[in-house]
């Protein structure tokens, strides 16, 4: 037997190896179920919030159906990821029907913009005479629509009584607004010549007196409800135009009609029977 036998025979083969790559196997796969076990226990809702936030995010792009989950809730116990479910798919749910349905202030906007076009549109075609002749002017303004009477076409100087033959025109604007809800606010308006006369003292007068006969006559002649009515006087304190010039003053002396809020239409009043009397009008 040569030398390289011998050794070769003296060696020994250790079949138990193995056994020490298990063993730190087990213990490592141990390990893990125990950090998995002690994550589930320690934070699950915060488990579930993540798992729906992925799946709100799928049911966005289309991919997952919209969650129907039935489920009791008792919210003493760690909140399983149904309830979480439950609940967060109805708040989502809520907020996209608030971002779909538009705001009910919106579509009265939308509407209230639309009544207020078509009446000044029916109010410039009634009044294009008298807007050719610069007596009377209708634009928008923030508040709303605005009829502006001018002092030439319809009161004298530095008198507040309404000029008869002014009164074909208040018809055609009255006839208009009559069938219509909408508030009114008349504003009198002056320039800034100082006024002393025997019935008016100043311009706070003659402006606040102006609108005051403006809606005397809307009640006396026309009809129209006191309630949506109101008068203000501004003297001359909000000019439309420059008053250092002739042209700017005609245009800052005026009676504006500011048609306010809601102009739906309703229907006129009923017409009264032959027994009734009729009221006195006012020319």
């Amino acid at each position: 037997m040569t030398r390289h036998q011998r050794k070769r025979s003296h060696s020994h083969v250790n079949h138990e190896r193995w056994l020490v790559s298990y063993a730190d196997f087990i213990t490592l796969l141990f390990a893990f179920f125990v950090v998995l076990y002690a994550s589930a226990q320690v934070d699950q809702r915060k488990v579930g919030k993540l798992a729906l936030a992925i799946q709100v995010a799928f049911q966005e792009l289309g991919i997952f159906p919209a969650s129907t989950t039935q489920i009791p809730l008792n919210l003493t116990e760690p909140m399983p990821f149904s309830t979480v479910q439950a609940i967060q798919n109805v708040k989502h749910n809520a907020q996209l029907g608030r971002i779909v349905s538009p705001p009910e202030n919106t579509l009265a906007a939308a509407s209230q913009e639309t009544d207020l076009s078509t009446l000044q549109d029916e109010l410039q075609q009634a009044l294009r005479t008298e807007i050719s002749t610069h007596e009377i002017a209708v634009h928008r303004e923030r508040d709303g629509l605005v009829i502006s009477l001018r002092e030439f076409g319809f009161f004298d100087s530095g008198s507040a009584a309404i000029k008869p033959e002014a009164l074909p025109s208040l018809d055609r604007i009255a006839s208009i607004l009559s069938v219509r809800t909408c508030p009114l606010r008349i504003e009198g308006h002056t320039d800034d010549i100082p006024i002393h006369t025997r019935h008016m003292t100043s311009n706070w007068e003659l402006s606040t007196a102006r609108a005051t006969e403006l809606v005397r006559l809307l009640i006396v002649r026309y009809r129209f409800s006191p309630d949506r009515l109101s008068a203000a006087g501004y003297a001359q304190y909000h000019p439309i135009a420059s008053n250092a010039t002739a042209q700017g003053r005609a245009q800052n002396r005026r009676v504006d009609i500011v048609i306010l809020g809601n102009t739906k239409a309703v229907a006129p009043p009923p017409a009264s029977s032959p027994s009734e009397k009729p009221s006195p009008a006012v020319p």
